[in-house]
């Protein structure tokens, strides 16, 4: 493994479609109150405020646990237990210098390191084009967090897709919807970031959840999603530009059959923690289409 990522789960043999996937929304799933309250929280976001006027706070998902159900059970075979909490509070926590320390209180308190972390669940893709290769970008160093590595296509289920506003409500998130949203989530980011239609992609497999240990363990959930464009034709979609082509400085592929031996390469320090975790996913689970 690599110490940047941790593996939370990985789902069985091809991945899972949406149909097999549940989420149970819960104010109880949301994080712990700080234990010296929220107002470390709110002095990060306003020192970050004068550094970065252009950032806004969004509502986001957080991943609270996720469960697979014995093979061979009936119904959905993975359950997601899933909590809301925004852009603010990731900053405050994952990203605080105080990280490290809100882990060993968690635990000491609630028998959860993640207890009072934001964890805003996060998706990316193995994007696999008709003619075998995965499609990664490298970010600009313009952007946030990782930049200029090398990432899959990715970003954020939105609450705010299924609920205008601020301060969406749990009740007001159907645990079907938002397994919808998680799913089309991933693709309209494969189509903002690399310039893709929409109709050239598969349906998404869920692949499994994968810790981002340099961002305090926010989770991510990696998808494997095929193309059918070869390599040359989705290059050229990418070099006409997207809705998010600023985030990225150019498109980069791997052939799947060095996927598996990537890890021993150079090109492996390049590489952020979540286009490990979607690596050593796509490895574990589908390795080649099903």
């Amino acid at each position: 493994m690599d110490p940047e990522v941790y593996l939370l789960l990985h789902c069985p043999p091809g991945g899972l479609p949406k149909e097999q996937v549940r989420a149970e929304l819960s104010p109880a799933h949301d994080r712990r109150p700080l234990p010296e309250g929220d107002k470390a929280i709110a002095a990060v976001w306003e020192s970050r405020l004068q550094a970065q006027p252009w950032l806004f706070d969004a509502p986001k998902f957080r991943l609270h646990s996720a469960t697979l159900v014995p093979a061979g059970s009936p119904g959905p075979q993975l359950l997601l237990r899933l909590g809301l909490t925004s852009y603010r509070d990731f900053l405050g926590t994952n990203w605080a210098s105080s990280a490290a320390w809100l882990r060993q209180q968690g635990a000491a308190d609630w028998g959860d390191k993640q207890a009072y972390l934001a964890d805003p669940l996060g998706v990316g893709a193995a994007l696999a084009t008709a003619d075998d290769f995965l499609v990664f970008l490298r970010r600009s160093r313009q952007v946030a967090e990782a930049p200029g590595l090398v990432d899959v296509p990715g970003g954020h289920p939105e609450p705010q897709a299924l609920c205008p506003g601020d301060s969406p409500l749990h009740k007001d998130l159907p645990g079907e919807l938002v397994v919808h949203e998680l799913f089309s989530s991933v693709l309209r980011e494969i189509c903002d970031e690399v310039n893709l239609p929409l109709l050239t992609l598969s349906q998404p497999l869920l692949l499994g959840i994968a810790r981002n240990e340099t961002s305090a363990g926010r989770a991510s959930a990696e998808f494997y999603v095929q193309c059918s464009l070869t390599s040359e034709q989705v290059r050229k979609y990418y070099m006409s530009g997207g809705p998010e082509a600023h985030e990225s400085t150019g498109i980069i592929f791997m052939e799947k059959q060095s996927i598996p031996r990537l890890q021993e390469t150079e090109m492996w320090a390049e590489l952020c923690p979540s286009a490990k975790g979607a690596i050593f996913l796509y490895n574990q689970v589908q390795g080649s289409p099903p």
